[in-house]
C-alpha cells in the first residue's frame, strides 16, 4: 500500500467487515485508527486489540462527531469508509435517516479528509443493490446503476460525491461494491446475513425460513476475500473506479440452506414463507474489472466459507 506501512482510518471498525479489515491491516504492519458509534458494531469484535499499540479506537458518529478534529489528531493517509446505515427496509421506512448517514455522513468525512490531506478514501458501495434488476448476469460495472431503495440510492450518491471531491481537490477514491458478504462476526439477527441467520438457527435447533420458493439467487463472497479487495484498492490502482467484489456465481436460497445444514449437521427442511416485497430475484456480479486492475480474485469457496462461519457460531461467539 503506497510502498510501505501507512496510517489508516477505518470507519465502521467494530462491524462485521470493518473489524475483519482492521485485523488484516494490523497484520500487514499498518497503524489503524478505528471509528464506530456501536449502532450495529460490537465492542467484542475489537476487544482482542486492547493492548495493541498500533491500534487506537475512537467512539464517534460520522453524522454528529467533530470529524475534522479526529482526523487532525490522527492524520490518516488512507481512509476506509465502511460506516453506514445498512438495513434496506429501514431505508424505505426512514429515507431521511438513511441519507443522513450514508450521504451526509460520507460528505462530512470527505470534507474532513481532504482538509487533512488524506491521499485516498476507499468507499463501500453495494454491488448487491445498486444495479436494481440489471439486463445481464453476471453484472459488470458498465451496467447503469438503477437503485430501487433509498439505501442503494445513498450508496450511489456516496460514489458520486467522492468522485466529485476527487475532481475538485485531487483526493483519490475507489469504491468497493460487494455482493452478499458472509463470514465470522456477521450478525445473525439482522435482515441481511442469511448465512449467519441459517447457521445460528440450525445450531440452536430453531426453524429456518426461506422467503419464496427458494429459487432466488445471490452471489455469496467470504469476508476475508472482501477485505483483501479493500486492501488492494487502497494503493495507486483504480482511482475513482467502482469494483464489483463477488464470485461471479449464483447460489439459490435453497442451495445455500443445504450447504449450511450440511456444515451444521442439521435438518435441511426450511419453512417456506411468501416473498418479501422488493426482494430481487437474482443478483450476481461480474468481477473481471477487479481481476484486471487490482489483481484480485476470491480465494474461499462457498462450502469452505460456510464451514468456517458455522464453526465461529458453534464456538459460542454469537451476537
Amino acid at each position: 500500500m503506497y510502498g510501505g506501512p501507512v496510517r489508516a482510518l477505518v470507519t465502521g471498525a467494530a462491524g462485521f467487515i470493518g473489524s475483519t479489515l482492521v485485523d488484516r491491516l494490523l497484520a500487514d504492519g499498518h497503524t489503524v485508527v478505528g471509528l464506530d458509534n456501536f449502532a450495529t458494531g460490537r465492542a467484542t469484535n475489537l476487544e482482542h486489540l486492547a493492548d495493541n499499540p498500533a491500534h487506537v479506537f475512537v467512539e464517534a458518529d460520522i453524522v454528529t462527531a467533530d470529524l475534522q478534529a479526529i482526523l487532525d489528531e490522527h492524520r490518516p493517509e488512507v481512509v476506509f469508509h465502511l460506516a453506514a446505515q445498512i438495513d434496506v427496509r429501514h431505508s424505505v421506512a426512514d429515507p431521511q435517516f438513511d441519507a443522513s448517514v450514508n450521504v451526509i455522513g460520507t460528505v462530512r468525512l470527505a470534507e474532513a479528509a481532504r482538509r487533512t490531506g488524506v491521499r485516498k478514501i476507499v468507499h463501500t458501495s453495494s454491488g448487491g443493490s445498486i444495479y436494481g434488476t440489471p439486463p445481464v448476469y453476471p453484472t459488470p460495472e458498465t451496467v447503469p446503476t438503477d437503485p430501487t431503495s433509498p439505501y442503494a440510492a445513498g450508496k450511489v450518491a456516496g460514489e458520486i460525491y467522492l468522485n466529485t471531491f476527487r475532481h475538485l481537490y485531487g483526493m483519490d477514491c475507489s469504491h468497493i461494491a460487494p455482493a452478499n458478504v458472509y463470514g465470522p462476526r456477521q450478525d445473525p439477527h439482522g435482515e441481511a446475513g442469511v448465512v449467519a441467520i441459517f447457521a445460528q438457527a440450525l445450531l440452536s435447533g430453531k426453524p429456518t425460513k426461506v422467503f419464496g420458493d427458494g429459487s432466488k439467487t445471490r452471489d455469496y463472497v467470504f469476508v476475508d476475500d472482501v477485505v483483501d479487495a479493500f486492501v488492494k484498492a487502497a494503493g495507486e490502482a483504480g482511482g475513482g473506479q467502482r469494483f464489483n467484489i463477488g464470485t461471479g456465481l449464483e447460489t439459490s436460497d435453497r442451495q445455500l440452506h443445504s450447504a449450511v445444514a450440511a456444515a451444521v449437521g442439521g435438518p435441511d427442511d426450511p419453512e417456506f414463507h411468501p416473498d418479501r416485497l422488493g426482494d430481487l430475484r437474482r443478483s450476481c456480479l461480474d468481477i473481471g474489472l477487479a481481476e484486471r486492475v487490482l489483481g484480485w480474485r476470491p480465494q474461499v469457496r462457498l462450502d469452505d466459507g460456510v464451514r468456517r462461519t458455522v464453526e465461529y457460531f458453534r464456538s459460542g461467539q454469537t451476537v
